[in-house]
């Protein structure tokens, strides 16, 4: 199993590489380039025309292409004009905040999701299975920057006074005002408080698929003759469901796993842009419309590979929750 997860992720350097090349023709194409960001009023266009000649895009687009690729193979992103810094350094100095936003919301996503998804197989056909089948699809089904403004609306400062409720979250922001004057534990406090609402979000939106998928998976396992059995020899319910029916139930969610993982990095762009979360979705964002064409590309290969990070965990996923896979694989 390590051997093909590691062989698929060698065979998927090409299609990294790919990826990368046709969002390099298809920016380079569009009306516009990165010289654009040092435009002022008066400028001549001889002086315009000297500052995309600096910059080397009054090349042709292949030389531009080869040259790309030749420091990209080499480790080097490149530099961004917009930010004035290498492109290393903007991603690596963005990606943190995005990490710590999607690592918390896939967390909770499965937990809830799972809880909540054995729940409703448990009690299948009941009131409490139908109540909860009618909230994971509403929340399933929503758009994930229309549930952002609403929690905005529900817990903002403004809301609180409307509401008069005691307790209130910010809206934006990766910290407050003077953050960095605090001691390191009111820190920590006030950067859990401005993580609340995006993860919220993130959470109820992914949480309603798991939770739909670990039903429908659950319920075949339980059906199973072993299931059975084990309730025949008299074992506890909770011991039949937790030892024998959930972890043969999880293997098919590992699956969703590989596939929650990479899009959670991608997926976070209208949640970050919504709370002004500093994270590697707002960039893309800007750097796509300030044509800063190194950073699209150092992050749209970024991107991928955590596509293939997130199917190369699934697979190592599947040897721990079902011990055959690795028996076969040896």
């Amino acid at each position: 199993m390590l051997s093909f997860s590691l062989r698929r992720t060698l065979l998927a350097i090409p299609l990294l590489l790919g990826v990368a090349t046709l969002v390099f023709f298809v920016l380079s194409l569009a009306p516009g380039d990165a010289a654009s960001i040092y435009l002022r009023p008066g400028m001549t266009p001889e002086t315009l025309e000297h500052i995309r000649r600096s910059m080397g895009l009054d090349d042709p687009l292949l030389i531009r292409y080869g040259r790309w690729l030749l420091a990209f193979l080499q480790g080097d992103f490149g530099y961004s004009h917009f930010y004035q810094m290498p492109v290393r350094d903007r991603i690596l100095a963005a990606l943190p905040n995005t990490l710590i936003l999607a690592s918390g919301a896939l967390f909770f996503a499965f937990l809830i999701g799972i809880l909540v998804g054995v729940l409703q197989a448990v009690k299948e056909g009941s009131f409490l299975d139908s109540v909860l089948s009618g909230v994971t699809l509403f929340f399933y089904s929503m758009p994930s920057f229309w549930l952002a403004l609403m929690l905005i609306l529900f817990f903002s400062l403004s809301a609180m006074k409307l509401w008069n409720w005691p307790f209130s979250f910010p809206v934006s922001g990766i910290q407050s005002p003077g953050a960095d004057l605090l001691a390191p534990w009111d820190q920590f406090r006030d950067r859990i408080h401005h993580l609340v609402l995006p993860t919220l979000t993130l959470t109820l939106i992914l949480a309603g698929g798991v939770a739909r998928y670990v039903r429908t998976s659950m319920l075949d396992v339980i059906r199973q003759d072993y299931i059975r059995t084990a309730r025949a020899k008299g074992l506890p319910e909770t011991r039949v469901i937790m030892k024998h029916g959930l972890r043969n139930g999880l293997i098919p969610v590992v699956t969703l796993f590989g596939v929650y993982f990479p899009f959670l990095l991608s997926g976070t762009v209208l949640i970050e842009y919504v709370f002004a979360w500093p994270g590697m979705g707002q960039l893309m964002v800007e750097s796509i419309l300030r044509k800063d064409l190194p950073v699209v590309l150092a992050g749209t290969f970024l991107f991928g590979g955590m596509v293939v990070l997130g199917n190369l965990l699934a697979d190592l996923l599947y040897g721990v929750v079902d011990p055959r896979i690795r028996q076969s694989d040896g």
